[in-house]
């Protein structure tokens, strides 16, 4: 399949919720199509269902789209040559459009009440007939439906489907997808009302801004013989169409609310990394090749095609998801990790706006300095499998004292674990440096002169530090927690 036009492709989105995690993965290989091509990534607002719409669902859109990295080359807050990016602004071009197929006659005027065409329906399906229903106004003279219309009767308008054709889909992902105009209904263009229908809109907008490419999702591949149609009867060309696999759920089922969070957002306020879900969403459907689990963006623009996009349904992995964010996690810098959960640090209330200081501090001592936090999250990121995951598995080091569970507690509920205590208290008191500078070398020496193992050394220590027995090395624990708090919180367990 080959194409000379230049690439365009488009996402577009209404505003009427948020972000849906396979609207996020459509849009994601549209940008990443454009960006492989040299093409442009347009951000189309179809805002036609006026009763629904609102300001917030359309910001929260644009600001989850920048949060995943994609860019839009036009559209929303972007302009462009082919504004305006906003169906309800595009009114004047449907107008055009409606006006042509009356006089042309594809477009035809239907008094058919919502009763009379379900009635009609119900009896097309239970006479068990093939092919399409008849609309019943499909062949009413157009001058004795000018006058039904002058006359104040409602209707809508239908488009009429030629019949005995053959509809063929150049799509990439599945080929070439055969359709018979006898098996499509005369579908409505344009509502009681006047306001155009999703299927009008779209043909007409990505005709009117030179769209190249479709790539959507496959349930949207019975809309296409309809959008085909509209085109072929405007005299526009047609675009190359990718309809991409369905993401199910661990049911084998569409995804949905039952199996897991659907929206993108969710996603956003439970902490997972902006990259991390960028790279899962690309293998929804998508890969490299069959080795390469993990990469980029860059990586994935360079390596793109649609035909490496499968046809069978993408398994929404909550698992794989989350081994990715690990991996994410782990091999991010100090300081990127450090940005990335200052949000929710801030969300728990246990850092500061702005920080404690600012970045020249470097005594680790000064707690919420940005020395401090690095130090806390090297501590850390190891343990974290999603960004909000530290402000819980740190908040302990942010307090003035802790209280022990119950492992904690019996660790230290023994005349040993209070002797050692007592010991490694006084001990860090007449310490010049804290912590130690050869941390091992000191314990082995502390262990020696109580006469213990290593173990019972760092066991009651970590229990009296952390009120758990898990969590980040001693060492950091002590850097972290200062030579005061330190001491403070053993004071407190004896």
């Amino acid at each position: 399949m080959t194409d000379t036009r230049p690439v365009r492709v488009r996402f577009a989105p209404s505003p009427t919720g948020r972000l849906h995690i396979g609207g996020a993965r459509t849009a994601l290989f549209n940008w990443a199509l454009a960006r492989s091509l040299g093409g442009a990534f347009i951000l189309r607002v179809e805002d036609t269902d006026t009763e629904r719409n609102s300001e917030e669902s359309l910001h929260s859109i644009l600001e989850s789209l920048r949060w995943l990295g994609l860019d839009w080359d036009e559209g929303p807050e972007a302009n462009g040559e082919f504004g305006p990016y906003f169906q309800t602004q595009r009114m004047a071009n449907y107008q055009a459009a409606i006006d042509r197929g009356l006089s042309e006659g594809w477009l035809y005027r239907c008094f058919a009440s919502a009763e009379e065409i379900g009635e009609l329906v119900a009896e097309h399906r239970a006479n068990k007939r093939s092919g399409r229903w008849e609309g019943p106004y499909r062949d009413l003279p157009v001058a004795e439906a000018e006058a039904r219309a002058a006359a104040g009767e409602e209707f809508v308008l239908r488009f009429r489907v030629p019949m005995g054709q053959d509809v063929v889909i150049k799509d990439h992902i599945r080929g070439d997808v055969n359709f018979r105009s006898d098996e499509v209904e005369d579908w409505v263009a344009v509502r009681t009302g006047g306001m155009p229908t999703y299927n009008f809109c779209c043909a007409i907008d990505d005709a009117d801004m030179q769209i190249s490419h479709v790539i959507r999702g496959e349930e949207h591949l019975v809309n296409t013989p309809k959008q085909v149609l509209l085109a072929e009867a405007l005299g526009v060309a047609v675009p190359d169409f990718a309809h991409v696999p369905l993401i199910l759920g661990e049911d084998g089922k569409k995804l949905s609310k039952r199996t897991g969070d659907t929206a993108l957002g969710d996603y956003i306020d439970k902490g997972y990394p902006a990259d991390a879900l960028f790279n899962f969403l690309a293998l929804l459907g998508f890969s490299i090749d069959d080795k390469t689990t993990v990469f980029s963006r860059e990586e994935l623009v360079q390596h793109f095609d649609l035909k490496r996009i499968s046809k069978g349904g993408a398994l929404f992995d909550i698992d794989k998801l989350h081994w990715i964010c690990g991996e994410y996690i782990r091999h991010m810098s100090v300081a990127h990790l450090t940005d990335a959960v200052l949000p929710s640090l801030r969300s728990a209330g246990l850092v500061s706006e702005p920080l404690v200081g600012d970045d020249s501090v470097t005594d680790l001592n000064v707690i919420g300095s940005r020395a401090w936090l690095e130090r806390l999250v090297a501590a850390m990121q190891e343990r974290l499998g999603l960004l909000n995951e530290l402000p819980e598995k740190a908040a302990f080091l942010f307090s003035e004292g802790v209280e022990l569970d119950k492992k904690a507690a019996k660790a230290v509920a023994n005349e040993q674990a209070i002797a050692v205590l007592s010991h490694l208290a006084t001990a860090f008191e007449s310490a010049d440096v804290f912590p130690p500078a050869d941390w091992s070398a000191w314990v082995n020496e502390q262990a020696a002169q109580l006469d213990v193992g290593m173990g019972k050394v760092m066991k009651p220590l970590r229990a009296a530090l952390s009120g758990t027995l898990g969590g980040p090395e001693l060492l950091d624990i002590l850097t972290l927690l200062g030579k005061q708090r330190s001491v403070s919180r053993i004071r407190a367990v004896l």
